[in-house]
């Protein structure tokens, strides 16, 4: 039903369109790095390139790796999800190694915790044994996401930049059987 892919030119309107659903109906656009602050997706994806290797990652970034959820039967993109490929001192207490949102107009149809389950073995080849997630206290519908993927709670933070309470949830891919 879904594949993940990384980003590309030839998703340029999809993208677009995706941020500019996000932007009339409002949401964060987590799992989508900058994506809010560019008009032209190739400036997007010129970034999510640069993210992937450490050489070539901005001051204060750790290397990602950007994925689009694109559901197979009209290529719509559906949502987006992102890996970090390990924790610098601000992830590892806020933002964890994975962030994803999902289209508005495609919520609640279980396309997040499809991606979430899709891109477990992808984190278990970067060498990841345990996985930080991390949403707000208030958003039910991630932390079913987390939960049905074997998330387990650890405690709830405060992040001051932001004013919110995150909620952080451990997965540990040595329990699972995934193909490195």
């Amino acid at each position: 039903m879904l594949r993940l892919l990384e980003p590309s030119v030839v998703f340029s309107e999809e993208i677009k369109a995706y941020r500019e659903e996000f932007l009339r109906q409002g949401g964060s656009m987590d799992g989508c790095g900058s994506l809010r602050k560019y008009e032209d997706p190739r400036d997007w994806l010129a970034e999510v390139e640069a993210l992937k290797k450490e050489e070539t990652a901005p001051e204060g970034f750790v290397p990602m790796t950007q994925f689009l959820s694109i559901r197979e039967e009209d290529q719509k993109l559906v949502g987006m999800i992102q890996i970090r490929h390990y924790l610098n001192e601000y992830l590892e207490k806020f933002g964890g190694h994975i962030g994803y949102s999902v289209r508005p107009g495609e919520r609640r149809k279980g396309y997040a915790t499809e991606m979430l389950r899709m891109v477990l073995p992808e984190c278990a080849k970067l060498d990841v044994p345990r996985v930080l997630i991390t949403c707000r206290q208030e958003n039910e519908g991630s932390r079913r996401v987390i939960l049905h993927n074997g998330g387990v709670y650890e405690s709830t933070v405060h992040e001051p930049d932001r004013d919110v309470y995150l909620e952080r949830y451990w997965i540990d891919l040595s329990k699972r059987n995934l193909k490195k």
